[in-house]
């Protein structure tokens, strides 16, 4: 089995700063990598391949996620849960779109009171939230 690269640290934090930013989102060590959980479910997952490259993964709504699929790198669709997408992470990575993507997913695992509070911009709002 091929050892899994740490994710970098700058990397890590950077995240953290963002996710741990909505109410009762904590950080925690996963299988491999570090998650970002809310009331136990998971928000984002980062973590190191078997390939050296590293990745992120988090929820999409449907829309969100047929139009991220089918983009291509850095967007793959994970191969469990219904509406679980990732990116791929390096050196040119989008961060602003990254906190996008990472705050619609927060809004969608977190229950409906807390998701509430979370201020969004109004591209990223729909009017089933």
């Amino acid at each position: 089995m091929t050892d899994r690269p740490d994710v970098p640290d700058p990397w890590i934090d950077r995240l953290d700063a963002t996710l741990t930013a909505f109410p009762e989102c904590y950080q925690e060590r996963a299988w491999t990598g570090v998650r970002w959980s809310v009331r136990g479910s998971t928000v984002a997952h980062v973590f190191g391949g078997e390939d050296g490259r590293f990745r992120i993964t988090f929820r999409a709504e449907p829309d969100e996620l047929h139009a991220l699929e089918h983009l291509g790198e850095p967007y793959f669709r994970a191969g469990w849960g219904a509406n679980v997408v990732g990116m791929l992470l390096a050196e040119g990575t989008d961060w602003q779109e990254l906190t996008e993507l990472l705050t619609d997913s927060y809004c969608i695992q977190a229950p409906g009171a807390l998701a509430a509070l979370v201020e969004r911009g109004p591209a990223e709002m729909s009017s089933d939230r």
